[in-house]
């Protein structure tokens, strides 16, 4: 098999097309057994992240099969053409590399809810009704920048729920958050212009001003928000179009931002000239009586495009989000979002409407939260477990995941990898860094679409795995074991 490291194909891709070129020509039969994942990436010299992700997506495309502790095979030419398990919100997956996961893993990289808690009974009420009343007019095209009494409800439900006035006319209805950004994007990054982010950040967030010929730079984020010093040494040094941001349980990281960090940030963005887009979509998810503070609530200078996704607190596939945008944007906003996709779906808008009218959301939040909450003490007390061996974190008391400092001697891409192979789903910290090649212990862990149960044995494995690398080395210590 030739891997050729010097063209733009990735590696895992160049892998996958090989093997399966030879499954088609006959040269590999089947029940035939493919080398081990460390075997072929040491004869390739390569990452054994590479062969994970060619054997996954073999697996994927019914080329291959895999045996827990026995290997992986080659299947009879029966392929299927089903498509490939992908949840809302895993796009930061693919663009790091991270392939999509098995749906019978242990699923500790997705932050998209499960539908077992989708409020099903009170939208559909909502859906029906809208029928009811509306008949046909249901499925008109509404207003490009959105269906008016939606538009007049999140208005209301950001003044009750956040203390933050916004009016009607300032919001615009978007398809998800991701669009949002894109959008942003579309309207204000020209060829070469820089933006600011976080380091470590959201990927689908960078891809999205890359491919507008944005430059990016990355400021590293403190417990408390991103470190000023440094920031300001890059807006001067870059004169930045827009700062990229999450100020609430931000991904990967879970920290939030202090009050005044916040209020420094506006400062600096009045007297630069720079537009922030905060991106909030875990706000909501709090465990605890922290008084939570969103930089849009102190803007007094209309320098914050405040971005509010549904999915990752509703239902992923309703594609409902907004956007508050300044006066001075808001026609280019319109023109980009037309371009995009004409208007947000009208009989949604409407039924998101009627849902938030008559209450059901506060109903919701408190269910999720109920819910969360369990999962997330579960989460914490066996993430416990791990700190004998050097493993460190942050209890966020907030959002879906925890961010993991690993060992400094320990690579995250080897965590990845045994984990894998035990049928467990976890995200390597290197896809958020806008700079992977000094950034290899750290590892995020989700704990929204796993159950208390899977948390406890999943984190049992890697556990186990721990212990097995401090036993195999006499000159590692464990305290408490």
């Amino acid at each position: 098999m030739l891997i050729n490291k010097d063209i733009n194909t990735p590696l895992y891709i160049q892998l996958y097309e090989n093997i399966r070129n030879l499954i088609d020509s006959g040269q590999l039969e089947e029940g035939e057994k493919l080398p081990s994942i460390r075997s072929l990436a040491d004869k390739l010299q390569v990452n054994n992240i590479t062969v994970v992700n060619a054997y996954k997506l073999l697996e994927q495309e019914k080329y291959v099969y895999s045996i827990r502790g026995s290997g992986t095979y080659v299947k009879s030419h029966n392929y299927g053409l089903e498509a490939p398990f992908m949840e809302d919100g895993d796009i930061e997956l693919m663009i790091g590399g991270i392939l999509p996961i098995s749906k019978d893993s242990i699923n500790f990289a997705s932050v998209s809810p499960t539908p077992d808690i989708f409020p099903i009974e009170e939208f559909k009420q909502s859906l029906v009704e809208v029928l009811d009343r509306d008949r046909g007019s249901a499925f008109m095209y509404p207003e490009i920048n959105g269906y008016k009494p939606l538009r007049e409800s999140i208005s209301l439900f950001m003044h009750e729920n956040y203390g933050m006035d916004v009016d009607e006319d300032e919001i615009q209805i978007i398809s998800g958050g991701q669009q949002g950004i894109d959008i942003i994007t579309k309207t204000l990054i020209t060829q070469g212009d820089w933006v600011l982010v976080e380091n470590p950040t959201y990927s689908a967030a960078i891809a999205a001003f890359k491919s507008r010929g944005a430059r990016t730079v990355g400021i590293p984020i403190l417990k408390d928000g991103i470190d000023l010093k440094i920031l300001k040494e890059q807006i001067e040094k870059y004169n930045p179009k827009l700062l990229y941001i999450m100020t609430n349980y931000q991904n990967p990281t879970t920290y939030s931002y202090s009050k005044e960090k916040g209020a420094e940030l506006l400062e600096l963005s009045k007297q630069y000239d720079f537009y922030i887009i905060e991106d909030d979509f875990m706000m909501d998810l709090n465990y605890d009586a922290r008084k939570i503070t969103l930089l849009k609530s102190m803007d007094q200078h209309n320098q914050v495009i405040y971005i509010k996704s549904f999915s990752k607190i509703f239902m992923p596939g309703v594609r409902i989000a907004f956007m508050t945008v300044p006066a001075n944007l808001f026609e280019d906003i319109i023109r980009v979002k037309h371009t995009t996709d004409i208007s947000s779906s009208g009989f949604l808008q409407r039924a998101f409407d009627l849902y938030l009218r008559k209450g059901y959301w506060k109903n919701h939040i408190t269910n999720i939260k109920n819910e969360y909450t369990k999962k997330y003490n579960t989460m914490i007390q066996q993430l416990n477990r791990l700190k004998r061996y050097g493993v460190s974190f942050e209890e966020p008391r907030g959002g879906l995941s925890i961010w993991l400092k690993l060992p400094k001697d320990m690579d995250s891409m080897d965590l990845y990898t045994e984990c894998a192979e035990k049928n467990i789903a976890i995200v390597p910290g290197k896809i958020f860094f806008t700079d992977d090649s000094i950034y290899s212990n750290y590892v995020r862990m989700s704990f929204s679409a796993v159950s208390e149960d899977e948390i406890i044995h999943g984190i049992g494995i890697i556990d186990n795995y721990f212990q097995k690398i401090y036993m195999e080395d006499s000159n590692k210590y464990i305290p408490f074991l």
